[in-house]
């Protein structure tokens, strides 16, 4: 049942011989170099002590957690906890339906089966690669964080947390991948189990705590690494894990290679898919509808949580200059509803990366030449694809915005004045997600192979955005992110020249791989 793992676990690690390295330096670096810069910012303990009535608030629980412990580690952990354990689930379950479900779905895996290789070893391969890469990351972030002088018993702790919590949503992706008959498919339900995590965890960090015993991403929190450390409870994230895998193990024994346990849907009518849009829209839309109802809770808990603050002014300067760059000047409650809208544009950017990346599936599927072979044209294809993450991306962020201003302003009794407020601080991040799919667009036409570094300039934004100023970047290496020309709203002014600017360079990037496209081979 397990002959070849071996060879495909060598296998394996040579196909992601970059990609997890680079995972893996990232998620052990990012705890560390947010502690070195607290050093920096907090150097004494009157310091920490001053900031932390500010950062106990329950919106800013909302998105980062409850600060367990009014020290370094504890600020550190605070801070990039949630971005670091988001993180590492995003890697695992990624690694694992990689080499799971995509691999059925190409026809690779049907003839690794046809030589000697056990029904089991796929799977045990892929759990394998995703385990090794979390162990490395969870020994790698222990031992930066003690190098920086952190408590060591903390920095196991948090490390320990990190391992685990890519362990569990290994599981989950490895359940996902037996359930469903495509590879987005599978990846868009492990991401779903992973916001629904993050979600529980932040509505019960604001109210019921024990509904964050009910989130993984709540569990690894509550390690309470550089507290009252507990040991056990990542006991509970490796049982929950293994669990996962037995499942997915018994249903790899109910299902033949390449088939799902879900069934398919039935094919279209005739004369439903008479255009590329109508095929683009069988394929897009259920991702789409996905991520409005994702959207619809994601606003209304992060919207509705910000009745919490108030204008607390800090007396650090330091703690003063990293808030306003996050979220403008116009008082704390303002700067955190920016700093919201900020972190769900980018969020909902995965979204327009996602849609604009479809392109590149269906190449490397080898189902776009047969249909370049109709009277279908490329740049129709093309653009029937784009749209919807041109289109896609302004209507999710009206979801969240629309959302997140029902329940402001119903905790606020200005429901009337805080919707088209909030819907504004939604809509303005969507040129700057659309530079993202220019950018996806351009690496299409011209460098196909390279299209997946379209993920790597969304991270790149998300730590210039989320962790730039606090890990001293340069101004002008945080302005190389569109999303750092966005206006501040709420209590920002509105200008419409960067605005412009940047949809000027989407449009640009998007010209540019449309004609790359026209210019090269299919495949």
């Amino acid at each position: 049942m397990f002959a070849g793992t071996l060879t495909l676990l060598r296998l394996g690690l040579r196909l992601d011989r970059v990609r997890l390295p680079i995972w893996v330096l990232v998620l052990a670096v990012l705890p560390a170099a947010t502690a070195a810069q607290y050093m920096d910012l907090y150097p004494t303990d009157a310091d920490i002590q001053d900031v932390s009535g500010i950062l106990a608030n329950p919106a800013l629980e909302a998105i980062n957690g409850s600060l367990f412990s009014v020290t370094l580690g504890g600020l550190t952990a605070w801070k990039i906890g949630a971005t670091e354990f988001i993180l590492v689930a995003l890697m695992s379950l990624l690694t694992v339906v990689r080499h799971t479900r995509t691999e059925e779905e190409t026809g690779r895996l049907e003839l690794v089966g046809s030589a000697a290789t056990g029904r089991y070893a796929p799977l045990t391969a892929a759990l394998l690669v995703a385990s090794i890469a979390n162990v490395v990351a969870g020994v790698l972030v222990a031992a930066f964080l003690a190098a920086t002088g952190l408590a060591v018993a903390g920095s196991v702790a948090f490390g320990l947390a990190t391992a685990v919590t890519g362990l569990l949503f290994a599981g989950v992706a490895a359940v996902a991948a037996q359930l469903v008959g495509a590879g987005r498919s599978a990846t868009g339900i492990a991401a779903g189990a992973l916001g629904a995590a993050y979600l529980l965890r932040a509505l019960g960090d604001t109210g019921s705590t024990w509904v964050s015993w009910v989130s993984p991403l709540g569990w690894a929190m509550r390690t309470r690494a550089y507290a009252d450390e507990r040991w056990w409870v990542p006991v509970l994230s490796l049982a929950v894990s293994f669990g996962c895998v037995g499942v997915a193990y018994a249903l790899v024994e109910r299902r033949d290679v390449g088939a799902s346990l879900v069934p398919e849907r039935a094919a279209p009518e005739a004369g439903t898919l008479g255009s590329p849009f109508a095929l683009a829209w069988r394929l897009q839309r259920g991702v789409l509808f996905g991520w409005i109802v994702a959207m619809v809770f994601a606003g209304a808990v992060l919207g509705g949580s910000a009745n919490g603050l108030t204008d607390s002014v800090s007396s650090n300067e330091k703690l003063n200059d990293v808030l306003a760059r996050l979220g403008g000047d116009a008082g704390i409650t303002d700067a955190y509803l920016a700093a919201v809208f900020g972190i769900l544009g980018l969020t909902i950017a995965a979204y327009t990366v996602q849609a604009t990346l479809r392109l590149h599936s269906e190449e490397a599927s080898q189902r776009v030449e047969p249909l370049l072979a109709t009277p279908v044209g490329r740049v129709q294809w093309v653009l029937s694809h784009l749209a919807f993450a041109v289109l896609g991306t302004p209507l999710l962020l009206a979801v969240a915005g629309l959302a997140g201003g029902v329940t402001y302003g119903l905790a606020t009794s200005d429901v009337g004045g805080q919707v088209p407020r909030l819907l504004e601080a939604a809509l303005v991040q969507t040129p700057a997600a659309w530079v993202l799919a220019g950018f996806g667009a351009a690496l299409f036409g011209l460098v196909p192979r390279l299209s997946v570094l379209t993920w790597g300039g969304l991270i790149a934004c998300f730590v210039a955005l989320e962790l730039g100023a606090l890990l001293g970047l340069s101004q002008w290496l945080i302005d190389v992110s569109p999303f750092a020309h966005i206006p501040k709203l709420p209590g920002d002014s509105l200008r419409f020249a960067p605005l412009g600017w940047l949809t000027v360079v989407a449009a640009a990037l998007s010209a540019a791989g449309l004609i790359g496209f026209r210019r090269r081979d299919v495949g």
